[in-house]
Order: C-alpha cells, then structure tokens, then sequence
C-alpha cells in the first residue's frame, strides 16, 4: 500500500483497466494522479515522500547510506532509523 502514496510529478496516462471501459469514450486514457503497483517510478516516488516526511520531523539523511536516518534529541542522545526493503 505503501506505493499507492506517492506524488507523480509527470505526466503519466495508462490504457482504460479491464471492466472501466466507457463504449462512448473507448479511445480515451486515464491520467494518473498517484502511483501504482507495476510503475516503474512507484518505488522512487514512495521514497521521496518518506524521505521528506523524515526531514519534516528533523531527521538527516546519511551521506553514506540513504536507508540510514538519525536525529539528536535532548541530552544528546541519537534516534535512528534503518529503512530495509525486501522484495526488490
């Protein structure tokens, strides 16, 4: 569900889905808002929404791992967050 959240920043149309078909619009195309499962720009999209809500909350990035997100909280104590994908 997680791709189902993210931004599209082009312009993205797809074929009418099997059972949706107008009869009276049958060469018309559906333009996507959101991504989809099986778009090839889901996964990117979904981690650019995650990584803008984890800079919103004050976390930073690693330069070295951009699955890795740390922040200092009071005291000086470390938060942080491993992101782990594993169906690739």
């Amino acid at each position: 569900t997680a791709f189902f959240h993210g931004e599209i920043d082009e312009m993205i149309v797809m074929s009418q889905p099997e059972g949706y078909e107008d009869s009276e619009k049958a060469d018309h195309v559906c333009h996507l808002r959101k991504s989809l499962y099986g778009l090839k720009q889901s996964p990117r999209l979904w981690y650019l929404r995650f990584d803008r809500f984890m800079s919103d909350h004050g976390f930073k990035r690693s330069s070295f791992d951009y699955c890795v997100y740390f922040k200092t909280i009071e005291g000086g104590d470390k938060i942080y967050l491993l992101l782990y994908v594993d169906d690739m």
